[in-house]
């Protein structure tokens, strides 16, 4: 079957090759404990910012470099100032005094880092209907990652998925082998990373309603177990996992290699398909690409893809960059 057959529809996720995702502000009681109002304090604010950054999952080290961030924030502005006095332009001030006004270097990336802070923590009073409005919403990230990510585009992927059909059928004298397509698949229609691929378990796959296979991505450490994630597969798809256990027979885990043995077949399907490079990486961009491409709620995808929300400011600027492009 082709990867462009019917695949399973889930309310939540957008099939990969698919045509086809407030509060009132004023006192209200704060999840993370104690109550914040408009006039609370930028202090007051900070101080319930720390145990919501915990119940988030954030790390030490992020935690630590936020709470410096607005501690300058609060050096700049003043610690008593009232949240609903803050705007955009004492922001958009408080980063052109680090910049260019305190005297201390403030690096491309520290800046980016700070401006992430800014909107991570006014996006969590708005959501928390302390603010009716979140004033770091205008601030513009001015990336200073890597490149753009290398994606897949049309014309590529029928290459790869031709290629990886022919393989499973068998041509020429090749014996039939459906790991390339099954593999694939699987992390173009996922957008699971290469470590989450390797650890999936026969058990992962949930095929209690066969015309709606899913994927459990699992992890074993307690402390991520906050990545652990339920993504909808293509309703074929099992088809092709039926076909590849009857080749492998594999006892526990869907792939009993590791993950370099993984990336040489990628790399023998991109040879096969005429196309530079095939690698995880490519795969999960270009999965998240076109999902956000047809307009997949952006928490839905960012879910889909196991990131933390602080991972996902830098993302989902890249995605707008790449949908741009596949469009």
């Amino acid at each position: 079957m082709s990867a462009t057959d019917e695949s399973a529809k889930d309310p939540r996720q957008l099939s990969l090759f698919s045509n086809e995702g407030e509060s009132k502000p004023g006192k209200r009681a704060s999840s993370t404990g104690g109550t914040l109002t408009p006039r609370s304090s930028l202090s007051a604010a900070l101080g319930r910012f720390e145990p919501y950054m915990s119940s988030r999952g954030f790390t030490e080290n992020t935690q630590q470099a936020f709470r410096l961030d607005m501690e300058l924030l609060l050096e700049y502005l003043g610690a008593g100032l009232a949240l609903n006095q803050v705007g955009t332009a004492n922001l958009k001030a408080f980063l052109n005094w680090m910049t260019e006004s305190r005297g201390v270097p403030c690096s491309p990336k520290t800046l980016e880092r700070r401006i992430t802070t800014l909107k991570v923590f006014f996006g969590w009073l708005v959501e928390e209907g302390v603010l009716p409005r979140d004033p770091a919403a205008p601030l513009i990230h001015q990336s200073v990652s890597a490149p753009l990510p290398e994606i897949l585009y049309d014309e590529q992927i029928q290459a790869v998925l031709a290629t990886t059909q022919a393989m499973r059928v068998g041509a020429g004298d090749d014996e039939p082998d459906p790991r390339p397509h099954l593999l694939t698949t699987l992390v173009l229609h996922t957008g699971i990373k290469k470590g989450e691929c390797v650890r999936i378990a026969l058990n992962h796959i949930d095929l209690t309603v066969p015309a709606q296979p899913v994927l459990w991505v699992r992890y074993k450490r307690p402390s991520r177990r906050h990545k652990e994630r339920r993504i909808a597969l293509p309703g074929w798809w099992p088809t092709v996992l039926r076909e590849y256990l009857q080749v492998y027979q594999p006892k526990q885990q869907l792939f009993p290699w590791t993950a370099r043995n993984l990336e040489y077949v990628l790399t023998k399907v991109a040879e096969r398909a005429n196309v530079p490079r095939l690698t995880f990486e490519m795969l999960r961009w270009t999965c998240a690409a076109r999902d956000y491409a047809e307009g997949l709620d952006p928490e839905v995808l960012r879910d889909k893809l196991g990131l933390s929300e602080i991972t996902w400011y830098e993302v989902e600027t890249k995605l707008a960059l790449l949908a741009q492009r596949i469009r």
